[in-house]
């Protein structure tokens, strides 16, 4: 699983690179699609993080109803 995890890492950083490389290329960071890039890549950022904490498994599967009584 935290092959998952890392990739979800990654792709959180890319997204972010890739929304600083559109607002220094459109001079405005407030651009809907630079915002948009920023805000996933900044929440997969923090998903991956989460997501390696101890503990984190048994939170997400009560969050889905999947904890066994």
């Amino acid at each position: 699983m935290g092959v998952y995890y890392f990739a979800i890492l990654f792709l959180g950083f890319f997204l972010i690179l890739r929304a600083g490389l559109q607002a220094f290329k459109q001079g405005s960071i407030f651009k809907p699609r630079v915002f948009l890039y920023g805000v996933m890549g900044a929440a997969l950022i923090g998903l991956s993080i989460f997501m390696f904490t101890p503990g984190s498994a048994e939170i997400v599967a009560d969050l889905l109803g999947l904890a066994e009584n």
